[in-house]
């Protein structure tokens, strides 16, 4: 008996044995790019809700920055503070959304430097799932941050001309084009730590949304800042919020956001991907 288990345990095992183990049951079909990508982003989503310190950011920010600016500039700049948030507020919501857009890359480098990109690399699910689930989960980070920006407004007086339709369509174009700034995932896979992350994030979305037309027409600015201004991204998203929130539609201006959204991640997304996957 025991010389049969022997010569039965040194046996070869041959490949149709080994098949029949391995296929056992129906092999499940591979999942697709958009149920990988959702994956991920409830993944994020699910690290907001047992990390709730994430949304300071969203909640904090853009109230502190609606208040100030109203309260301590809006006399000086448009005669009374009323006045001043119905121009000031469309372009507080561009930048509070804008600049949330950061955390994008600090969580993802604090993905990287804890290995778990290097899990997610070894999966067999698209390669790109991980960075777009993590851009989509943040997109509900956006929508809160508008949804707050939007309420406190209309508390303070903030009365949009354009209605219902003009505020919903100008967040929706507002989400796209966070969505689309792969810059910040771009330089999470650069940096070494969260806090150059940051670091160098703020050093570039500072003079994007204070050198733009979000805070003061940029009529009363030098003719060379009016030129640095006028081919600034976040100038056109801030016009066509604007306009859509009191009732105009730019179509020209809406036309210029969709195309520099279409060539940020047209030239960050394929750079993003090649470091990904070249990452170690």
């Amino acid at each position: 008996m025991n010389a049969m288990s022997a010569e039965q345990a040194s046996a070869p095992v041959t490949k149709d044995a080994l098949r029949s183990v391995l296929l056992a049951g129906e092999r499940p079909s591979r999942p697709g790019p958009v149920l990988t990508s959702l994956t991920f982003g409830w993944r994020a989503l699910l690290k907001i809700k047992h990390v709730p310190e994430q949304l300071v950011d969203v909640t904090m920010f853009p109230i502190m920055f609606t208040l100030m600016f109203t309260y301590l500039f809006g006399g000086a700049l448009a005669g009374s503070t009323q006045e001043y948030l119905q121009f000031l507020l469309p372009g507080i919501l561009v930048q509070a959304n804008v600049m949330i857009t950061m955390n994008t890359g600090i969580t993802l480098n604090t993905d990287i430097q804890k290995g778990v990109f290097d899990r997610f690399r070894s999966l067999p699910v698209w390669r790109p799932s991980p960075l777009v689930g993590a851009l989509l989960g943040d997109v509900m980070r956006y929508s809160i941050g508008s949804a707050i920006v939007i309420t406190l407004g209309l508390v303070l007086g903030f009365r949009p001309e354009g209605g219902a339709v003009g505020v919903v369509l100008s967040v929706v174009l507002l989400l796209v084009f966070s969505f689309c700034l792969w810059l910040w995932t771009m330089l999470s896979l650069i940096l070494r730590t969260p806090n150059s992350v940051a670091g160098v994030s703020m050093m570039v979305m500072f003079p994007l949304t204070f050198v733009s037309n979000i805070f003061v027409d940029p009529k009363t600015m030098p003719g060379w800042m009016q030129a640095v201004i006028e081919v600034n991204p976040i100038t056109h998203l801030a016009t066509v919020v604007r306009g859509l929130m009191h009732g105009s539609v730019p179509a020209g201006e809406i036309g210029w956001v969709l195309v520099s959204s279409v060539l940020l991640v047209a030239v960050f997304g394929p750079i993003a991907m090649v470091l990904y996957r070249n990452k170690k």
